[in-house]
């Protein structure tokens, strides 16, 4: 019998196979519980919550000194499994891994942006996502081990980040040489800043503002209604009965809307027909734009919560970091002692330049420096995936003159 796996990656070009010098290889994920009943994670929200586990993955090796460890920080539908080839797919049914690696294998491997063979990384999967992380998703101790749905407690980008170094004294390291993160996860990245300004030496942030704004809080708004007005989602307790995979493919179409740019997505589809230059009169699908963002929802759903999309989202809309100085973000940015590498992407309106340089601002105002470098691209927020060699050189540079 066929393996899919290896006819996969024969179909991978030879820098992306698990044998590649440049990769980290083959990979398995660990889970830790960093939370119990004896000692509970205290959340924003007054719940003390517990237990809690962490998926995670780790590539390279801790120095002797453990001192180059770098934390990467992932986004809203990511997970711990930035690089290399996941070995357990199959066990964690996660069928989709065997289809690529992880989803930052370009800038984590042997002489790339993250070079592990000097750095040690960890990256942590999320509390609230469904990627081995406690979520909604998770048995309910007080609910007959049932999973929790829409009983699992509201939570914050900063309690993640409370989790995070929960899983920093887990592994024994005393100050991290960088946290790194795009998006959601530059926001998790500027939270460490000022919340732990000790634990951490430096901070790469992409991608990312000290807010979302107004358009932001919308789209999510109604992503997060589709889900809610899906005639499946039954109050959250959907999963003996069928997901709401409606609502929550039209949240993700909605969402990944966002993440594009006016520039790329004319050139990728412009006005062009799925099939020819004429329309077919008909409602659905006309548009090779459409055919796209149905693909982009149907391929969501098979590896995606729709609970945890309502929790994550909701975590987006409410970090604001300005907060940590009673709304001015200059104070909060006070508390900052690590070097700071902030880049935007021109086209980005999720997460504007403009945005993403008023943090840099706030924290030269407070008395700190910081590198800020706006990269050119058309690809919009998802650049910060996509325009990798622009980006590595500059983190490449940055953490090499901070180890």
């Amino acid at each position: 019998m066929t393996d899919p796996l290896n006819v996969c990656l024969e179909k991978k070009a030879p820098s992306d196979l698990p044998e590649a010098p440049r990769s980290v290889g083959w990979t398995s994920p660990k889970r830790v519980v960093l939370a119990d009943q004896a000692n509970p994670l205290l959340l924003d929200c007054g719940v003390n919550l517990a237990p809690v586990t962490v998926e995670y993955e780790t590539y390279g090796r801790l120095s002797p000194a453990r001192d180059n460890a770098v934390f990467i920080l992932h986004a809203l539908s990511g997970d711990a499994h930035a690089a290399g080839w996941d070995r357990d797919y199959v066990v964690d049914n996660r069928p989709w891994r065997r289809e690529r690696p992880g989803w930052w294998d370009e800038m984590i491997g042997p002489g790339k942006a993250f070079d592990t063979d000097g750095f040690y990384v960890v990256c942590a999967n999320i509390l609230g996502s469904c990627y081995g992380t406690t979520g909604p998703w998770s048995p309910n101790p007080e609910n007959e081990g049932k999973p929790y749905g829409l009983d699992f407690p509201v939570v914050t980008v900063e309690d993640w980040v409370r989790l995070q170094v929960r899983l920093q004294d887990y592994l024994g390291i005393e100050q991290l040489l960088a946290v790194v993160g795009g998006s959601l996860g530059g926001q998790q990245a500027l939270a460490w800043a000022i919340s732990y300004p000790n634990r951490i030496k430096s901070v790469i942030i992409l991608a990312a503002s000290a807010r979302i704004g107004a358009q932001g809080l919308a789209f999510n708004a109604v992503g997060r209604q589709a889900i809610l007005n899906d005639p499946c989602f039954n109050r959250g307790n959907y999963y003996s009965s069928g997901a709401p995979t409606g609502g929550l493919e039209l949240a993700r179409m909605l969402g990944h809307i966002t993440y594009l740019s006016a520039d790329s997505m004319e050139g990728k589809f412009g006005r062009r027909y799925q099939n020819g230059k004429q329309p077919c009169y008909r409602l659905s699908n006309e548009f090779m734009v459409e055919s796209y963002l149905s693909h982009q929802g149907r391929s969501f759903v098979n590896r995606f919560d729709a609970n945890s999309y309502l929790y994550l989202s909701r975590a987006m809309d409410y970090y604001d970091a300005a907060a940590h100085g009673e709304g001015d973000l200059e104070a909060a940015c006070a508390a900052i002692r690590a070097d700071l590498l902030l880049i935007s992407y021109s086209s980005d309106w999720l997460y504007p330049p403009e945005a993403t340089r008023a943090v840099a601002e706030a924290v030269l105002a407070a008395g700190h420096p910081v590198s800020y470098i706006e990269i050119p691209s058309s690809y919009g927020h998802d650049a910060f995936l996509l325009e990798t060699e622009k980006t590595a050189p500059l983190i490449d540079s940055f953490l090499r003159r901070g180890a």
